[in-house]
């Protein structure tokens, strides 16, 4: 089972108790005593006992999960606090699981007053339903107060039973709004319910009202929202609706007479007697501590088992605590505590909680050296150094990572492949580059040591090469060239043509 999450029978609201008499009974006692297990330590049977040693029936269970759930960072943007104090959410209930909390109430818990049932029909009027526009059908209550066995001061449960006739009821929205003006949707539209049935004699139930008053003004509001598929004049119609308050005419988490305690508690089944545990069970543990443990001693062999801690102590309530010698990545040692604490987001080691506190990042993310933070991109004149995940100062030369890693140059500087120099080196020209503010240094024509542009403007060559008409070709002697030979050369430019560079004889080209 997930963290925060019970069994659907736990919260499960039915009308009455008989369809939860029993077994989701036997489910919540198990529950509470796992959670008493993870709490305390030592068997489930052990701590049952130990933590709640009592009866708790399944609206027992309702009114504990109501008083201690906690919205904490849950986000909805329907929360709201209804008449009675409680936040409640379409999205999340009553919010999420306190388990310590629960056990530490249940302990103290006593059993609710007996469940009431109050009914009320409305005026038997039927009332169109206009497509684009809402209808109001509104009821007072007096909570039946007039009927000692069905008033209902405080309620639990609310449910509406309607008969509408409609030719799309997937275009319907129902809400009911309590005397307190507290608004719950009953139902939402659902784009793909095309039935024509309407509800008849439909059910909805709610708990948005739990702990609110009775008595008073209830409205119950149909919202149609015409959709593409039906036929508009064609309307819906509200025959009739019900309104059923299920509470208690006295307030829960008051005592009350002994008799009514009496009276309740004969109509629900005494618990199983559990079979006697062995007197070796029920001792505490006198074993070993470990060595984390501080001088408040153990309740077994394991470090989560301490209850104090020697060095520092790492988890929470709901993850399980346990004592450990050095925090965790993640995590910086609060001394004053002996905590481990978390820290920012995306920090792997930190000195605190703020986004300013990191030593170290996470894979993926930049030690800022500007700021201690962790960020994705480094700043302007830094660069990410893979390795140590830090942001670095770029060298003077260029605004780029290191000395031979620049991607743009300083003023008053060439850059020549990932570097940036002052002058382009042999080989190279200085040119102009699109997209950057700076020349760039290009390599001249191949065995070329300085020449003045690209293509053909060698003005020096390497040594074993001579430059003819400002290209350089490998020298060649000619001991067979006559002038036949050599004039045919020169008539035809033929060492001006790359292809016949190299079967130029030394001796052709001096002459010509």
């Amino acid at each position: 089972m997930p963290p925060g999450r019970l069994p659907r029978e736990v919260f499960q609201a039915y009308p009455t108790g008989r369809r939860l008499l029993g077994r989701p009974r036997t489910r919540w006692r198990d529950y509470v005593s796992q959670l008493a297990w993870e709490r305390l330590g030592g068997s489930p049977r052990k701590s049952w006992r130990k933590c709640l040693g009592l009866f708790l029936t399944w609206r027992d269970v309702q009114h504990l999960l109501v008083k201690t759930s906690r919205p904490v960072h849950l986000k909805a943007d329907d929360w709201k606090t209804n008449g009675a104090g409680h936040r409640v959410s379409h999205l999340y209930g009553f919010g999420l699981v306190d388990a310590e909390a629960m056990v530490l109430e249940a302990t103290k818990w006593r059993t609710v007053p007996p469940q009431h049932t109050c009914s009320q029909i409305p005026e038997r009027h039927a009332r169109y339903i206009h497509a684009g526009q809402s209808l109001n059908s509104s009821s007072t209550s007096s909570g039946c107060s007039e009927e000692p066995d069905q008033h209902v001061v405080y309620l639990e449960h609310v449910v509406v039973k309607v008969l509408i006739v409609h030719p799309r009821r997937g275009d319907l929205e129902i809400n009911l709004i309590s005397p307190s003006g507290t608004r719950s949707q009953l139902l939402a539209r659902r784009l793909f319910d095309s039935s024509n049935e309407g509800f008849r004699n439909w059910e909805f139930m709610t708990v948005h009202f739990w702990g609110e008053r009775a008595e008073g003004t209830w409205t119950l509001e149909i919202v149609d929202t015409q959709s593409t598929l039906r036929n508009p004049e064609v309307l819906g119609n509200l025959k009739e609706w019900t309104l059923i308050l299920y509470g208690t005419s006295q307030n829960p988490y008051q005592p009350y007479s002994s008799q009514q305690s009496h009276s309740r508690m004969s109509e629900i089944p005494a618990p199983q007697e559990e079979p006697e545990l062995d007197e070796e069970e029920e001792d505490e543990y006198i074993g070993p501590c470990h060595s984390e443990c501080g001088d408040q001693g153990c309740d077994g062999p394991d470090p989560d088992h301490c209850l104090n801690c020697i060095h520092f102590n790492l988890g929470s309530l709901k993850s399980g605590r346990t004592c450990v010698s050095h925090c965790p990545l993640g995590h910086y040692e609060d001394i004053a505590s002996r905590r481990c604490k978390r820290c920012y987001k995306g920090c792997e080691r930190c000195v605190g909680r703020s986004v300013s506190d990191c030593l170290s990042c996470r894979k993926g993310l930049y030690l800022s050296t500007l700021n201690s933070s962790c960020i994705n991109t480094c700043h302007p004149d830094y660069f990410a150094d893979e390795n140590q995940r830090l942001c670095l100062k770029c060298h003077d030369t260029c605004p780029g990572p290191g000395k031979e890693e620049c991607i743009q140059c300083a003023d008053g500087y060439l850059q020549q492949g990932w570097r940036c120099v002052q002058t382009c080196t042999p080989g190279y020209y200085a040119g102009e580059a699109t997209g950057v503010p700076h020349k760039m240094c290009y390599r001249c024509e191949e065995n070329c040591l300085s020449c003045s542009g690209s293509g053909r403007t060698c003005t020096k060559c390497k040594e074993g090469y001579s430059l003819v008409s400002r290209t350089c070709i490998m020298n060649a002697s000619c001991n067979n060239a006559d002038e036949v030979f050599c004039e045919m050369v020169r008539s035809n430019r033929l060492c001006e043509k790359t292809l016949y560079r190299q079967f130029c004889c030394h001796t052709c080209l001096m002459n010509g």
